[in-house]
């Protein structure tokens, strides 16, 4: 087997699709803010998918029913050059939920923020420490 991408499962796909390529940047590699289903290309070798969950959960047979809060059982993680840098440029676009903070035993600096689904988003910097 061989991963292909990670596909998000979102409830608000337009909302989604506009800010995986407004807001974060991505190119979209398949797929536009109407067709329920789009591809970006996150980095040179990964690609992320949002695909609206009432199609998925029916494709499977079931039937679709709204998701209730929930704890985080998954992140997307994004390396950058500068979690300070990267915070203050998308300060005014997204609603971050930590600040810059440097997680020493982690040995990386790490701030977090949603997407429009709830998804959990981290981006983070090596501290360069060993």
């Amino acid at each position: 087997m061989k991963l292909t991408h990670t596909r998000l499962l979102v409830d608000n796909y337009k909302d989604c699709f506009l800010f995986y390529r407004n807001v974060l940047g991505f190119e979209v590699t398949w797929g536009d803010e109407t067709s329920n289903y789009a591809d970006f290309k996150a980095t040179e070798d990964f690609s992320l998918a949002i695909f609206d969950r009432r199609q998925m959960v029916e494709s499977v047979g079931k039937t679709f029913e709204p998701l209730k809060k929930s704890p985080d059982t998954a992140a997307l993680i994004f390396r950058v050059e500068s979690v300070e840098q990267t915070y203050q440029e998308m300060k005014n676009q997204v609603e971050f939920i930590t600040q810059p903070t440097e997680q020493r035993d982690w040995g990386i600096k790490v701030a977090h923020f949603r997407d429009p689904a709830g998804n959990l988003i981290e981006i983070n910097e090596s501290l360069n420490m060993w």
